[in-house]
């Protein structure tokens, strides 16, 4: 199918430039003012005058004035550009902030974790999102959605990752609208008697007695857990080992109420509803009941973005299923991209969830026609076996080189899981809905809960006996931007290739696998050349690794938890060979003499030392060892009291001598 063909692919696909361009550029908001300006006025006039002699000329246009609307959404977007957001005023810790919570957030072992919004900051209006956390306390009521608290002002910017190939949260919440934090404890703030209720809190409370209706039904913690991710969208209570059980069998999007959900609920309601259609006018009355359900379950979800995204596509595609034009799907599917990227939150692009459903659904709708004219059983049994094999490789194309750029790693046995799983998803929603209904209601059979919690328990089973045949999961898999796009390259240039084998689309294939061998000899070569030496931040420990081409060594006073800190380092860096081995006190790193100086406070008498580096917060006189070996660098890591820290820092800078807390500025590279 060609995509160009529609409207909406030449403006989807410009709009995306555009956005792309705005985030690395980083675009001032007047310039993409100004240039949308001019495009639009140039697009005016060209349509007046040239549109039906030039089309050409107008295409350019349009495609030049959609990237410039997608960079202004992009600049209008940032907070620097909204002259309420709360951080044009928040400079000190005087002020006092009015928070609202809007969303609950999975708790750490130590403190709840929201979403709050900024309301006012000592009186003047504000907006903005941070992130708030309050230490947990048995005794202490934790906050409900909705909440309104007054607390002083001493925000904190989020940190970035401290450590190479780290999971950037930072960038993670910034692409959220958040760029700070703030602790509070339950005495430092005070929680306002009067809020106004929004729907958010409705849905909160919605869910939170649903969940108390079905602690009721005597379901086990692990059946609860999942019954609230499949049906309310609340994943906090899964533990750590059913959540690895899911993402090695490939079936982790089960867990996410996002399109695969929406999608199985769209198909359901077709069904019951399609009575509607024998009535006057009965399309219509359908169509406006589909998408009020769909919107009333997403509010039951708690409206999280991949909810509403998910909700809104899937409207668009329900439309598309009320014009009887399944052809038009593919135009539908890239016009609700565009009014979600343009009028929900342009970052959104750059979020794994919505790069994974999109690029999910438009594999199903290219990909598996294919499929089926490949191969279409006569049998009745093996056709419909067949069909979900079909749609679940056909969904996995589509998503594997994202998957692997950001997980690295490929479950092998995913089309067993989803053969087992995603055809009875459908009862499983179905009969999940009607548990819940009638627990509200109070009737709810214990036959019927009962029969759920075994129906949930099998699931589970099933996906961890899936993900227990470890040979088949493919982990720590090196897999980079350029990788990434190459893949989908390749990937496209084979479909249209097989759709119609012509001399420029053999070609086109041919030099992206080409491309894509090159990249992986570079790479290769780049990694045996790589000679570098870096210390670790670690709290209660000290980290010193050296990279020798392919091979990593791990210089560490303790192991525990080694594997998880240097697991990210090794697939960014292509390691395919690491062990461990005692930190020793003394290097020599390309003749210049680095030394550590520990707990046992063993100090270098009167030798040259270029790196003096400081672990397990040693009891010294830093200004005399100083005086006498004459470092050129001073560097503090995790292992060490904050209180040294503070104290060296402050020795240091008397002396102008450069020091570095790993704390602080993250790993040193010597």
């Amino acid at each position: 199918m060609n995509l160009f063909r529609f409207a909406s692919t030449k403006l989807t696909l410009p709009l995306v430039a555009g956005i792309v361009i705005g985030t690395y550029f980083d675009v001032p908001l007047l310039a993409a003012l100004l240039c949308t300006l001019l495009l639009l006025t140039g697009l005016g006039f060209v349509f007046q005058n040239a549109k039906q002699r030039q089309p050409h000329v107008f295409l350019v246009f349009v495609v030049l004035t959609t990237m410039s609307i997608g960079a202004l959404s992009y600049a209008l977007w940032q907070p620097k550009n909204q002259k309420n957001h709360y951080s044009h005023y928040s400079n000190s810790a005087k002020g006092v902030l009015t928070l609202k919570i809007r969303e609950v957030l999975k708790s750490n072992s130590f403190h709840h974790r929201y979403i709050a919004l900024v309301k006012e900051h000592d009186g003047h209006p504000t907006s903005g999102k941070i992130v708030l956390n309050l230490p947990i306390d048995t005794l202490k009521k934790a906050l409900q959605v909705d909440d309104e608290l007054l607390t002083l002002d001493n925000l904190k910017e989020i940190r970035s990752p401290l450590n190479p190939y780290q999971f950037n949260y930072r960038r993670y919440m910034q692409r959220l609208g958040i760029s700070h934090q703030l602790m509070v404890t339950h005495d430092s703030y005070f929680l306002l008697s009067t809020r106004m209720p929004t729907i958010f809190g409705y849905a909160a409370s919605l869910r939170n007695k649903l969940v108390t209706k079905l602690r009721e039904a005597r379901f086990g913690e692990d059946e609860l857990s999942i019954v609230q991710a499949l049906l309310l969208g609340q994943r906090h209570s899964i533990s750590a080992q059913t959540y690895d059980a899911y993402k090695d069998a490939g079936a982790v999007h089960i867990l996410a109420v996002s399109g695969l959900h929406i999608g199985i609920l769209l198909l359901l309601l077709q069904f019951l509803l399609s009575p509607l259609e024998r009535l006057r006018n009965g399309k219509v009355l359908k169509l406006i009941t589909l998408i009020v359900l769909l919107w009333g379950f997403a509010l039951l979800a708690g409206l999280s973005a991949s909810v509403v995204r998910a909700v809104t596509m899937f409207s668009f595609v329900g439309y598309a299923l009320y014009l009887n034009r399944p052809s038009n799907t593919f135009n539908i599917l890239t016009l609700s991209m565009f009014f979600i990227l343009l009028l929900f939150n342009p970052m959104l692009l750059f979020q794994v969830g919505f790069q994974m459903s999109y690029a999910a659904v438009f594999s199903i709708l290219w990909i598996y026609p294919m499929l089926q004219r490949f191969w279409f059983p006569k049998n009745r049994v093996v056709r419909k076996i067949w069909q979900l094999l079909a749609v679940s490789i056909a969904a996995q194309i589509g998503v594997l080189p994202i998957s692997l750029f950001y997980f690295h790693q490929f479950p092998g046995l995913f089309f067993i899981s989803n053969l087992l799983v995603v055809p009875f998803l459908g009862i499983i929603l179905g009969l999940g809905i009607l548990v819940l209904v009638l627990a509200v209601s109070n009737t709810l059979p214990d036959f019927l809960a009962e029969g759920y919690g075994h129906m949930i328990r099998l699931m589970n089973a099933v996906i961890t006996w899936v993900a227990d045949q470890e040979a088949f999961v493919f982990k720590h898999i090196s897999f980079d931007a350029v990788q990434l796009i190459l893949a989908y390259i390749i990937t496209i240039a084979l479909l249209l290739l097989v759709t119609k084998p012509i001399f420029i689309r053999i070609i086109t294939l041919l030099t992206a696998i080409a491309g894509f061998q090159f990249w992986l000899l570079y790479a290769s070569i780049h990694t045996k050349q790589r000679q570098d030496i870096f210390l670790l931040h670690q709290n209660k420990n000290s980290v010193l690794l050296h990279q020798n081409g392919a091979r990593l060594t791990v210089y560490s006073k303790s192991t525990n938890k080694m594997d998880d800190i240097t697991k990210d380092i090794r697939i960014g860096r292509r390691i395919q060979d690491h062990r461990y081995e005692p930190l020793q006190n003394a290097y020599r790193i390309d003749n210049k003499r680095l030394f550590l100086i520990d707990s046992s406070a063993i100090v270098p008498l009167n030798e040259k030392v270029e790196y003096l580096v400081l672990i397990q917060s040693p009891k010294i006189n830093l200004e005399r060892i100083l005086d006498s070996i004459r470092p050129k660098q001073v560097i503090a890591d995790g292992s060490n009291y904050k209180s040294y820290v503070n104290r060296w820092r402050a020795t240091c800078a008397k002396r102008k001598l450069p020091f570095h807390y790993t704390g602080e500025k993250g790993a040193f590279y010597f």
